[in-house]
């Protein structure tokens, strides 16, 4: 009978490595689930007319507000410019390019932004809104009034 408080001790001595790595396994996965709450990640936007993917746009947060830039392009103009834009993108290439800017919290919302549409160079107002539990986001660029504009939805890629 005195083996076994012994044998106990030692079972626990050993069984403690495995027990922090399942831990520390288990918390790396959690780090990288994804935040469904926020529209910051990897989105593939979709082409109005066509219905085909056009590009992934990266939304990161930067000093409290979100932006969004081209990170691929999956059209076969891979090197297209924003030749139509009238500021300081103007003729740069649409790959990197930062598309959406100042995107802020707003309930169920982020507004307060713009986003660039680089087919024709203009700026718009923008509102944006998660779906289907954050599998989807809603862009929305308008001029005025979110009454007068137009919307796309967005997929998570990431």
């Amino acid at each position: 009978m005195s083996n076994i408080p012994g044998r106990a001790s030692g079972l626990r001595r050993a069984a403690a490595p495995l027990l922090l790595a399942a831990i520390a396994f288990a918390g790396a996965g959690m780090a990288g689930a994804q935040d469904l709450s926020s529209p910051v990640g990897l989105w593939k936007t979709i082409d109005d007319e066509s219905k085909q993917p056009r590009s992934l746009v990266r939304i990161v947060e930067q000093e409290g507000a979100l932006v969004g830039r081209i990170e691929k392009i999956l059209t076969d103009k891979t090197d297209a410019r924003c030749d139509r834009c009238t500021d300081e993108r103007k003729d740069q290439p649409v790959l990197g390019m930062t598309i959406v800017t100042g995107m802020k919290r707003d309930g169920e919302l982020w507004d307060g932004g713009s986003i660039l549409d680089p087919n024709n160079g203009k700026v718009y107002r923008s509102r944006m809104k998660l779906l289907e539990g954050g599998r989807k986001l809603e862009v929305r660029g308008y001029i005025g009034a979110p009454l007068f504009g137009r919307s796309q939805t967005w997929l998570r890629e990431e």
